[in-house]
């Protein structure tokens, strides 16, 4: 596997926290000039490639994959479409818990399912059902993750706190399932919106 691939890999896993230099030239065992050479080279290879959609952004001191901003009607399109679809058990667990432990961090949000929620929140933020509220005060300063209004007209209630009551174990177990699809908007209950999730 070549350099760039397993940057492009790394940064894929990453999702939308990115990683920081230091965090890649660990993983990698790579020198930090190193590192920043073949990160320019990553860059002009996705500039220069009209076959991919891909671009390279820092910010913050950190790098991430995002999509090129002349794919952004497509995405537009795209995300207004899901909502009448099934949403995937994994996404409807991750909803469920930001939505309970708002504001969140992508890690907290792991600890919780067991398992990377970058894929998850990167769809929950762009299907509008989560924001990014801003950056914990902590070592990395990850990013905070909340729900948004657009959420609350999706499950059929005006204020977070007209959500159903759980435990702390309840949230944590796999088969938990806080939320449901939406097929009737007329429901009142976010416990009547609709049907189980698939598997």
């Amino acid at each position: 596997m070549s350099r760039l691939a397993e940057i492009e890999a790394l940064l894929f896993i990453a999702g939308e926290e990115g990683l920081s230099l230091r965090e890649m030239a660990e993983v990698l065992d790579l020198p930090l000039t190193g590192l920043n050479q073949s990160l320019e080279k990553l860059a002009v290879k996705y500039q220069a490639d009209e076959d991919s959609s891909l671009a390279l952004l820092e910010s913050s001191n950190r790098y991430r994959l995002v999509t090129k901003d002349t794919h952004a009607d497509l995405l537009r399109k795209y995300s207004r479409t899901p909502i009448n679809q099934t949403m995937s058990r994994a996404l409807l667990e991750t909803l469920s818990i930001v939505a309970y432990k708002q504001p969140i961090t992508r890690i907290e949000v792991d600890e919780i399912r067991g398992v990377n929620s970058s894929a998850a929140l990167t769809k929950l933020l762009a299907f509008d059902l989560l924001k990014d509220v801003g950056r914990k005060e902590v070592i990395g300063r990850p990013r905070l993750y909340a729900t948004t209004d657009y959420f609350l007209d999706f499950i059929g209630i005006n204020h977070l706190e007209e959500l159903p009551e759980i435990s702390e174990h309840d949230l944590q177990q796999e088969e938990s399932q806080l939320f449901i699809e939406k097929t009737d908007t007329t429901a009142e209950n976010p416990e009547e919106l609709a049907k189980k999730i698939e598997d």
